[in-house]
């Protein structure tokens, strides 16, 4: 079995990469992207470049600038919207987040979005998506998803999930989003993020949830 011995220039990557990991503390999101991406990528290039007789060092720096672009997958648009639109909905009660899959979503709880068994949109929630639509960019994508609780049958509460998300389709619609950019679905009461037992839990499932995410580029 072949053993391996760290070199001077692996360990100034590894050591370099975990100063990039450890200095995050001050960056934005897109900024931590970029950083870990580029820690994990040379720290990786270096042991692959080791391993396979290269140069330790070269093959840091050329993993660390693809791990920099893979890390940097959280642009700076979808950076400003997410603060926008955290700022819009401040105190409101709705969560804006970034997604695993790097996707905005901005989750709109019981208590603002509809009444119980009703798909009109309250006024509370209009004024919000009004900024949420003049901040969108031309070709950004729009993913609407409603979701209801477990009281009454599938086939009340599928149709139900499906047309609380296209009243929000069609507000965003009738401020200028273009209909083309809108896709809506309906969950019923099949994807619930709280116990269905307790009143409080059914109101956290009445909910709807909206995703921002910008184009796949050709090719990609």
């Amino acid at each position: 079995m072949m053993q391996f011995t760290p070199t001077r220039p692996l360990v100034l990557a590894l050591a370099s990469a975990a100063l990039l990991l450890g200095g995050c503390a001050d960056m934005s999101a897109r900024q931590k992207g970029t950083a870990t991406g580029a820690a994990a990528g040379a720290a990786v290039g270096a042991v692959l470049s080791k391993v396979t007789g290269g140069k330790a060092g070269s093959g840091a720096v050329i993993g660390g600038a693809v791990g920099a672009v893979a890390g940097n997958l959280w642009s700076k648009k979808m950076e400003d919207k997410q603060r926008a639109m955290e700022q819009a909905t401040q105190g409101t009660g709705i969560d804006v987040s970034r997604t695993s899959d790097n996707q905005l979503k901005v989750n709109v709880p019981s208590d603002l979005s509809f009444d119980t068994g009703r798909a009109n949109i309250r006024p509370e929630l209009a004024p919000i998506l009004t900024r949420f639509a003049q901040g969108l960019d031309a070709t950004m994508r729009v993913q609407i998803t409603g979701h209801t609780d477990s009281q009454g049958s599938d086939a009340v509460n599928n149709p139900l999930s499906v047309e609380r998300a296209a009243s929000v389709r069609d507000y965003l619609v009738s401020q200028g989003v273009s209909a083309t950019r809108i896709s809506i679905e309906g969950k019923g009461e099949h994807q619930p993020v709280a116990d269905n037992s307790t009143a409080e839990g059914r109101a956290k499932n009445r909910r709807v949830e909206i995703f921002l995410r910008e184009p796949e580029k050709a090719g990609s």
